[in-house]
């Protein structure tokens, strides 16, 4: 049996602008985020520092859309996706360009609209201002009797 490989990247933290909404020919809808996510270390004198880190995200369809509405510069999300590699020649004819995205399978959006770039302290609220999408949901009717149970 052969390894498969796995691609999942998990991250928390803050928009460092606000979502960026287009579509491809197609009409699919495409909205880019900009999460900037704080690791700590120690520097040379022993002290703890943090160091951000930037990502590039890629949201797609009516997930992206909600993006765009609900999301702002500052708000702090989770994001869960997979890593994708692109590789471009420059227009100026400079050379190969390359970048590593995020390529987004869900995004939670934590705090509220009012916490901005850090909420109650420590941006992990997990509540949500977007409403919840219900259409694969049918409504259970009402067992009328014992026999209708299915055990």
């Amino acid at each position: 049996m052969a390894a498969s490989n796995i691609n999942i990247v998990a991250i928390t933290g803050n928009l460092t602008k606000d979502p960026e909404l287009r579509s491809t020919g197609s009409g699919m809808s495409v909205c880019q985020l900009r999460v900037a996510v704080n690791s700590r270390r120690k520097d040379q004198n022993g002290e703890w520092v943090d160091k951000p880190n930037y990502f590039d995200v890629t949201v797609f369809g009516a997930q992206g859309e909600n993006c765009a509405n609900y999301l702002a510069k500052g708000r702090p999300v989770a994001v869960e996706g997979r890593l994708d590699f692109s590789e471009w020649e420059a227009k100026d004819g400079s050379g190969k360009r390359n970048k590593v995205e995020i390529i987004a399978n869900s995004v939670q959006f934590l705090g509220s609209r009012s916490d901005g770039a850090g909420g109650n302290g420590n941006g992990f609220e997990a509540t949500s201002d977007v409403p919840a999408d219900t259409s694969d949901f049918v409504q259970a009717g009402a067992a009328s009797s014992d026999e209708d149970i299915p055990f």
